[in-house]
């Protein structure tokens, strides 16, 4: 398959993947809002891809049937691109959630034999591919039996590596980050539903066991987790705790008290235009003071765990941990967020992608290749029994 694409926005999660992708002698055109930054961020490989300014009128009469459109635009522009995607034939890929309006395009990307692929980064997309990896070594082992409480846990976090007193920095806009904290939560604890309005309300610590030592952290319910039950095939057993979730480095709480309470405040008594203002004021001081400079590196954390219990007793448990930080090959973050999309792009190119609105392989033998090419990469993803 020959095509060329069309990579929508060049932020900081997009570099490594584009690369990636230039360097594999793809044929990519980069469009970006600011053609400027699109060319600085890239201009080790600006001889390889062609830079062009993000204007819809522009793209729609560059893009031709069998072309790729990948959006790492804000979510709410994914439409709009899977939309000019179905206009004229060609492919889609975006790192973000399954969003119900985008599942709602599934018929007519079949229809048009088209491969809509979503929930491809970090987290959605890695944390599902060692989710499917232990749910079949589970279900392949000899302790397999459907009469067993399951307890299945995903948390992942993005920080500085070198942590400051805030406990975070900033990758991206903070406004995203500090509207995520009204996000609701709903989550599987002890076989019953839990749910949280904010991340203070369902607050836990986190211990994980890391190659030089074990380290807590802070964690808490991210989202839905109930519908990815059935996404990693566990929907009909015995499942205790199911949940997906967001971790923080250990103090986090504590150095976003105030910030807690602003954001409870603000978007309990003040009107949605006061409180939408304010939390762009807001957010402006804090990409001030707790951006990440230049070559800093910064850290994610990715661990997985499936434990099976039979009378209150382990009879099988396994996790997969990736712990790994920003290099000479970009930060850990974008590394993770944009390679698994270039990943995603070559499986739509040869075939392996599925028509239709999806979301990261849950296949055996796909599943096993993705992992086998971040190790290539250096990516170091560590299986843990106990």
């Amino acid at each position: 398959m020959s095509a060329t694409i069309h990579w929508l926005g060049a932020g900081l999660s997009s570099i490594p993947g584009i690369e990636k992708l230039a360097h594999d002698n793809r044929k990519v055109i980069v469009w970006n809002r600011s053609l400027g930054k699109a060319q600085t961020a890239l201009k080790s490989i600006i001889d390889k891809i062609e830079i062009k300014t993000l204007d819809w009128a522009s793209l729609n009469d560059t893009v031709v049937a069998g072309d790729i459109l990948i959006s790492m635009l804000p979510a709410t522009m994914h439409i709009q691109v899977a939309e000019l995607c179905l206009a004229k034939k060609a492919h889609f890929v975006s790192s973000s959630y399954i969003s119900p309006e985008m599942q709602a395009l599934d018929e007519k990307a079949k229809e048009s034999s088209l491969c809509f692929v979503n929930e491809v980064g970090l987290d959605p997309g890695l944390d599902h591919l060692l989710a499917h990896a232990l749910v079949d070594n589970y279900k392949s082992s000899e302790q397999y039996n459907s009469d067993n409480e399951l307890y299945f846990r995903s948390y992942c976090g993005g920080f500085p590596k070198v942590a400051n007193d805030f406990k975070y920095k900033f990758s991206w806009s903070p406004l995203g980050v500090l509207k995520a904290l009204k996000s609701p939560a709903k989550w599987l604890e002890n076989g019953n539903v839990g749910t949280s309005n904010a991340p203070w309300e369902a607050l836990a610590d986190y211990s994980i066991d890391l190659a030089n030592g074990r380290e807590t952290f802070q964690c808490y319910p991210n989202r839905d987790s109930l519908p990815f039950m059935a996404q990693y095939q566990l929907e009909n057993e015995n499942v205790q705790q199911f949940v997906r979730g967001t971790l923080r480095l250990a103090g986090w709480s504590d150095a976003w008290a105030g910030l807690f309470d602003k954001v409870a405040t603000l978007t309990s008594s003040a009107s949605a235009e006061t409180a939408e203002q304010e939390l762009k004021t807001i957010s402006e001081e804090l990409e001030r003071k707790y951006s990440y400079a230049e070559n800093e590196p910064d850290r994610v954390v990715l661990h997985v765990e499936l434990v099976a219990k039979k009378a209150d007793e382990n009879v099988w448990q396994q996790s997969y941990l990736l712990d790994s930080c920003g290099n000479e090959k970009g930060q850990a973050m974008a590394r993770l967020v944009s390679i698994p999309v270039s990943f995603a792009i070559e499986s739509v190119i040869d075939g392996t992608a599925k028509s239709g609105v999806s979301a990261a392989p849950h296949q055996a033998i796909e599943v096993a290749k993705w992992m086998e090419k971040l190790a290539e990469l250096g990516e170091e993803i560590t299986l843990q029994k106990t």
